[in-house]
Order: C-alpha cells, then structure tokens, then sequence
C-alpha cells in the first residue's frame, strides 16, 4: 500500500467570505474556486493543499472532514474498513465535488478519498 496523502480539510462557519480572507491575508492562501447557489462556499489553495470554507447552515463552526488522495478508492476504502471504519459511500454526484467517495472514521469524522485530487 502507498502512503495516502492529506489534499483538503474543509472548515464550517457563519461566514465563509470572513473567514476565507483570513486565510488568505494570514497565510497567503489564493482562491481556486466557488460553489454553491450564492457561490458561498470558497475554495483556497496554497499549491498542495485545498482549504474548503463551507457555509455552517446550523452546524455547528470548526472542521467538517478531509480527504485524502489516493491512488486507488476501491482499495482505500476496503482498507479503512477492514481497520474500523463505516461506509459512508462508493460514488458522489459529479456535481462540481472533488471527492469520489468517502468513509467515516472509528470516532464518524468523514473522510474524503480522491484519485483525481483537489484543486490547487
């Protein structure tokens, strides 16, 4: 098995254009992409890692979830199966989403896993 490596951590607050210049100001983070009806939710990159700032509708602020790129899916969820995790889902829509699929850890933190990576 190949290493996995971290590509995006997605962050839940009341106001996303706030807290994504503060990201960009403090860290010099750039913006690669919005979405959403009102393209609420903002994507940063600093090259290697995407930054999701994602719009907490209720929920309470902080970390969401993750993703790791992986070289295969299939076999990166079977592992994290086999070593406790819960199946969160084969496939997402191809509906501008980065991630293909994901599984909860032994704790239900979600995590993303991409062949195709996220944009930086």
């Amino acid at each position: 098995m190949t290493m996995a490596k971290i590509r995006h951590i997605a962050l839940l607050t009341r106001d996303t254009v706030k807290l994504a210049e503060f990201y960009r100001s403090s860290f010099g983070m750039k913006e690669v992409a919005r979405s959403g009806p009102q393209e609420e939710a903002i994507y940063l990159s600093d090259g290697y890692i995407n930054l999701a700032i994602l719009p907490a509708r209720g929920r309470p602020e902080g970390i969401y979830h993750f993703g790791f790129e992986v070289e295969n899916v299939k076999e990166a969820m079977q592992s994290a199966l086999e070593a406790g995790a819960s199946k969160g889902t084969d496939s997402l829509p191809k509906d501008g989403r980065f991630a293909e699929a994901f599984v909860r850890d032994p704790v239900g933190t979600r995590v993303d896993l991409s062949e195709l990576g996220w944009k930086a």
